[in-house]
């Protein structure tokens, strides 16, 4: 499982930085500033949360704990959620998927409180 997390946090990391540069480059003309603050919050959080699957990865290959496992797949829905839902919102204008972005926000937390819960499981052993 380590593994896992550890090849979709560079991939989420990589694919962050491309998004970065699309927005700095290609978006400037096209969508309003507005929109292109609400591009670069969810590269910024892609970015975080990407470094946070990094991190996850490694403590699952000191040590396999289920904690650790669900703090990974929370990041990856938030990523999915969070982020995805701000670049189709920037992208398209369209407010309702906004609606969306509370989930990946709550997704993000879940995420990191499991790995407080797994980092006090695993210091109890």
């Amino acid at each position: 499982m380590s593994r896992i997390f550890l090849m979709l946090g560079a991939l989420f990391a990589f694919l962050g930085v491309a998004a970065g540069a699309f927005g700095a480059h290609s978006l400037r003309d096209v969508v309003s500033s507005h929109y292109l603050n609400v591009f670069e919050t969810g590269v910024r959080y892609q970015m975080y949360h990407a470094i946070g699957l990094l991190l996850t990865g490694l403590m699952l290959d000191r040590r396999e704990d289920t904690y650790f496992r669900f703090a990974g797949w929370m990041f990856v829905t938030g990523i999915l959620l969070f982020s995805g839902s701000l670049y189709i919102l920037s992208l398209t204008g369209k407010s309702w998927v906004g609606a969306i972005t509370p989930f990946g926000g709550v997704s993000f937390l879940a995420g990191w409180f499991l790995l407080i819960l797994g980092i006090f499981a695993s210091s109890k052993k």
